[in-house]
């Protein structure tokens, strides 16, 4: 058996994401056959399809040891394979961050990261560009033995002395626990691998879902990718906890300083689960009193999270998978499993096709209303044709020639004012150079080999402070100062589109301004978590804890780099956005103004040809009126996707 329902599900939104790419190429296939189409609206569509197809849904979960985490994740996902995909027994058998997933280009496969990589200055991002850092195992799928040796290597272990430990960042001289592990023999068993990566060709996993399996709690402490990355990009976090205990001291410390999240749409992807409640069935007690003391841990848990109810479930994973295994009706039921898989099912796909539904809409409307001013501008051009062109009916040739000097003077007055607008150009270009020297990545660069200097230099409480502080000051100006130019440009373009409406009777463009926000909010979490991770290693005597902090460090500067590579692609899009629309009107009114004084000649050397002009401009009329209902039919058919997903396909004539 299967979370059939999960699966519908998920298949459902892999369809709707189908449908909607579909509908966007429609689009674009129409813009090109029309002539409207060029190089900006072809990068934005192919953008556009490229995030919707590789679009993913991240479920991570997140548990001490020995919390069947792991369990968990076979009785939801992978039961269907009829044995445990996942290695799970009693004890720690997550031992690294482990994400299942499906990249087509790739073979089935386990890739592993040597946990030497700790001892280099660079994240767990940055050697996924270099497939020679990974040892790969590739996945028999026909062996079941083969492929249950294979994903065993993700566990491995091995024994390393203290001394080495602490330069990886994995053994700290306050840990009483490690240290009674040790003393017998000055050495401790640490994971062979940092992170491991498993191609699967699992259904879901096909269709975008990529699982997300943490170590215990201990380790989103020392490996800062977890902190500063895969937790807060997920869309959903279980948090395990047992079922007995509820709520420990550990777990709450973990969940406020790395999971609870202050934003409201990210607390509403946390999920808290009890497992393990086989273990409070009682065969002696009645059963409403095994229930009764399940509910009263769920909202005791609720209560010191700070999650309603409604966001913690209480589940036996292992008595789940037994019974999906067995087709065990009853004692799936039971498990309480469904329970779980119907709310991730009902919450979270919804809300990912929403967030990714209103993106979508926003991009096809911006990329419309670019079109439509085209089309405007030329029913606009050609009904000014037509009336002077009918004013003509009946006239001798005077008026003509004083209308073709009326015609070729706007002409001339309109030559004269494209010298100003080449001029706008050219402070238009400085001003974007200006914008995109303030988040330049020489900047940045230059900015964290100067803090690491200093917090190699100084690697004590003050200095290290010091040094960070100044980090996050430096990035945070030159946000500021980016807003303050792209708030100049709006202002400066504002001014243009309005004199050039004005002088020459154009429509009216109110260019979108253009916001920071979202990359200071992102740097100010950053901040936050830098504060919070490590307020309690101050005193830096620990050469573990100072091997930490580098690396934590390294991960900051590498999640600031993706910030400021986003905020570059995302202002240079603004930019053409912002002046491709006054380009075009300039350009169609300059050829609509030839086209009406080429028409006026001819009509001069050959009256005979008046009515034959009105007659192609009284069609050229009608087929641009059919064009501009063509394309609010190809947006409302991209609209109805979006507003309608579970609705049947419907024809879009064109």
């Amino acid at each position: 058996m299967q979370s059939r329902d999960l699966a519908a599900r998920f298949e459902a939104y892999s369809d709707w994401r189908r449908r909607l790419s579909s509908g966007i190429s429609a689009l674009h296939q129409w813009l090109a056959e029309q002539d409207l189409a060029d190089a900006q609206i072809d990068l934005k569509v192919q953008r556009l399809l490229e995030r919707l197809h590789q679009d993913k849904l991240v479920v991570a979960f997140v548990a001490e040891f020995s919390r069947g985490k792991s369990e968990l994740i076979n009785a939801i996902f992978f039961a269907d394979f009829g044995q445990r995909l996942l290695p799970s027994s009693a004890g720690r058998t997550t031992m690294c961050p482990t994400e299942l997933l499906y990249d087509a280009s790739r073979a089935p496969s386990i890739r592993l990261l040597p946990i030497e990589t700790r001892l280099k200055d660079a994240t767990v991002s940055d050697f996924k560009n270099y497939a020679d850092e990974w040892v790969t195992i590739p996945l028999e799928l026909s062996s079941a033995e083969k492929m249950s040796e294979a994903l065993g290597r993700v566990s491995q272990v091995k024994r390393v002395p203290i001394a080495l430990a602490r330069k990886y960042g994995l053994y700290d001289d306050e840990d009483i626990f490690a240290t009674i592990e040790s003393e017998d023999e000055g050495a401790i068993d640490i994971p062979c691998w940092r992170h491991a990566v498993i191609n699967f060709p699992h259904p879901l996993l096909q269709q975008g879902l990529v699982i997300l399996d943490t170590p215990g709690l201990n380790a989103i402490g020392t490996e800062p990718e977890l902190t500063l990355n895969l937790l807060p990009n997920a869309h959903a976090v279980l948090f395990i906890l047992a079922a007995d205990a509820g709520v420990t001291k550990t777990d709450l410390d973990v969940w406020n300083q790395h999971l609870a999240g202050e934003d409201p749409a990210q607390k509403s992807g946390r999920i808290a689960i009890l497992n393990k409640i086989d273990g409070l069935w009682d065969e002696l007690k009645p059963e409403r009193e095994v229930v009764a003391e399940i509910d009263r841990q769920v909202k005791s848990s609720a209560l010191l999270l700070g999650l309603p109810p409604t966001q913690v479930y209480a589940v036996s994973a292992q008595k789940g998978l037994l019974a999906k295994v067995n087709g065990d009706d009853a004692l799936l039921a039971k498990s309480r499993l469904p329970v779980l898989e119907e709310a991730l099912s009902r919450k979270l796909i919804p809300a990912k096709r929403d967030i990714v539904g209103a993106a979508t809409r926003s991009e096809v409307r911006a990329l419309a209303s670019g079109v439509r001013l085209i089309l405007d501008a030329r029913a606009a051009g050609i009904a000014e044709q037509l009336a002077e062109l009918r004013a003509l009916r009946g006239k001798n040739q005077d008026v003509v020639e004083h209308m073709m000097a009326r015609v070729r003077e706007e002409k001339d007055l309109f030559e004269k004012g494209l010298q100003r607008f080449t001029a706008l150009r050219t402070v238009f270009s400085d001003q974007t150079n200006k914008l995109l020297d303030n988040i330049g990545l020489d900047a940045l660069r230059a900015n964290a080999g100067r803090t690491r200097r200093n917090i190699e230099s100084s690697p004590f409480t003050k200095g290290v402070r010091g040094a960070m502080n100044d980090f996050f000051a430096s990035i945070r100006g030159d946000f500021e100062q980016a807003a303050r130019q792209s708030a100049e440009i709006h202002e400066m373009m504002l001014a243009m589109y309005a004199r050039v409406g004005k002088e020459h009777g154009l429509e009216r463009f109110a260019p979108p301004p253009y916001s920071m926000l979202k990359y200071q909010k992102e740097i100010d979490r950053l901040e936050r978590a830098y504060n919070q991770h490590f307020n309690t290693l101050w005193n830096m005597v620990s050469k573990a804890k100072f091997a930490l902090m580098k690396r934590f460090f390294e991960t900051i500067a590498s999640r600031v780099k993706h910030v400021y590579d986003i905020a570059n692609r995302d202002v240079e899009s603004w930019l053409k956005s912002v002046m491709a629309p006054l380009e075009t009107q300039v350009k169609e009114h300059h050829l609509q103004l030839r086209r009406r004084l080429e028409s006026i000649k001819r009509i001069h050397r050959a009256s005979g040809e008046l009515e034959e002009r009105v007659a192609e401009l009284e069609q050229s009329e009608e087929a641009l009126a059919a064009q501009i209902e063509a394309l609010e039919r190809k947006i409302a058919a991209i609209d109805f996707i979006i507003e309608q997903p579970d609705a049947l396909p419907r024809a879009a004539n064109a």
